[in-house]
């Protein structure tokens, strides 16, 4: 039985990626035998999918320091609907390989992009927008360490000009940062196969991320191995829009597409450019902000609690607080220092009750996640900037007084 919330999805995420939306789309038979597929068939859109011809922009980083974005295009060939499969686990150990067939047959939805991209780091960046969109829409919590969001990454070389070369086919891939790691090894892999009088073979392949290469799966299937056939429980899957839609439709019944684009909410590349517009922060730093989970909403709740100007909060928050985030691993979700105690600290700074300097400490201390307020902090360890001239005059005689010797070394010098 289809799903409804599956063709909503499918049908919010092709609009969400300028595709065009097929009214009618058909269901075929992928036949196959596999462990992991016990009814020796998937079902698929081989002919007429949900919706084709779209298109995604991404934008990515020529060099370290974010100073140097560059925005590209991927063009969708098509959005499909499918069965997913279940999963084999190799144990290398045991010599066996176990068999998870608890979401075979689930609904999954496949994006198949055209051969636009011609390196690893172009692949995550894509993948990355791509993920960023599909959690924005709903359409999937899209976390690749639970399986939630897979890659295939179809890699070929050839020279410029000349048609493509043979394509392998890397499997199931888990991480962005392995993605683009695999994109790569494989890219050099093929050039040095081909460099040596080799041939490239047409196979599957997949990762291995503690060595860091791909390693042969099987030979790639055709599409007569495939024998594909209509599916016959399920017919053609017809959609509406407002002109099309019958009077007398029972709208629980049918997917209307203007009403799902009407509700589509604002996508990353809009929610970045009202972030540059409102807050006046670089562009390169609307990436970042949106690119790390939750780190958007932290820097707004920060902003809304401290007179601080919001390009000197941002620069705390990418350059102090991101740092001890990634150093351990963490989202800022996780992260023991509080929009509110952040807030609080830059609250101090901004008042010159403590430097620039003593508040890089006062967050170190806050990492320690004591549930100590800055303030607190800033007492315990006597950070405070010291405002009355008498005192500091004061301080400074006695230092002078206590070194005699260097004071008189100095005049002589």
């Amino acid at each position: 039985v289809l799903n409804r919330r599956c063709v909503e999805a499918a049908v919010m995420t092709g609009l969400a990626l300028n595709c065009s939306i097929n009214k009618k789309s058909l269901f075929d038979r992928k036949h196959y035998f596999y462990a992991d597929l016990p009814a020796g068939y998937q079902i698929t859109q081989q002919r007429v999918p949900i919706a084709v011809n779209g298109s995604l922009s991404y934008s990515f980083c020529t060099d370290n320091k974010m100073s140097q974005m560059v925005t590209k295009t991927v063009r969708i060939k098509q959005i499909q609907l499918e069965q997913d499969s279940g999963k084999s686990l190799h144990d290398d150990t045991r010599s066996q390989t176990l068999v998870d067939l608890n979401r075979a047959g689930v609904g999954l939805m496949e994006v198949v992009m055209e051969p636009d991209m011609c390196c690893g780091e172009e692949a995550a960046a894509a993948v990355r927008e791509l993920q960023l969109i599909l959690q924005t829409l709903g359409s999937s919590q899209a976390v690749m360490a639970e399986g939630q969001l897979r890659v295939d990454a179809n890699v070929s070389v050839h020279h410029p000009g000349e048609p493509y070369g043979v394509r392998t086919e890397v499997k199931n891939i888990n991480s962005i940062r392995f993605l683009a790691k695999a994109v790569d090894y494989e890219i050099q892999r093929q050039i040095e196969e081909l460099e040596s009088g080799g041939t490239v073979l047409n196979e599957t392949r997949a990762f291995d991320s503690k060595l860091g290469c791909t390693v042969p799966m099987r030979d790639k299937e055709g599409k007569q191995d495939y024998r594909f056939m209509p599916e016959p429980n399920l017919p053609p899957l017809i959609l509406y829009d407002a002109k099309s839609l019958p009077a007398n439709m029972d709208h629980q019944q049918v997917v209307n597409i203007d009403w799902i684009h009407e509700r589509l909410p604002d996508l990353p590349s809009v929610k970045r450019a009202k972030l540059v517009e409102r807050y006046g922060i670089l562009p390169e730093h609307s990436f970042t902000l949106l690119n790390e989970d939750g780190l958007a909403e932290f820097f707004e709740s920060v902003v809304k609690q401290t007179p601080m100007k919001p390009k000197k909060v941002i620069g705390w928050i990418l350059n102090d607080l991101l740092s001890y985030l990634k150093q351990h691993s963490l989202t800022v979700k996780e992260s023991p220092v509080s929009s509110f105690l952040l807030a609080d600290l830059l609250n101090l700074l901004e008042k010159k009750e403590i430097s620039s300097t003593a508040a890089k400490q006062v967050l170190a201390e806050l990492w320690k996640g004591e549930g100590k307020t800055p303030l607190e902090i800033v007492k315990e360890k006597k950070l405070e900037l010291i405002q009355d001239q008498k005192e500091l005059e004061q301080i400074c005689q006695a230092v002078i007084d206590g070194q005699e010797n260097e004071v008189i070394m100095m005049v002589l010098g």
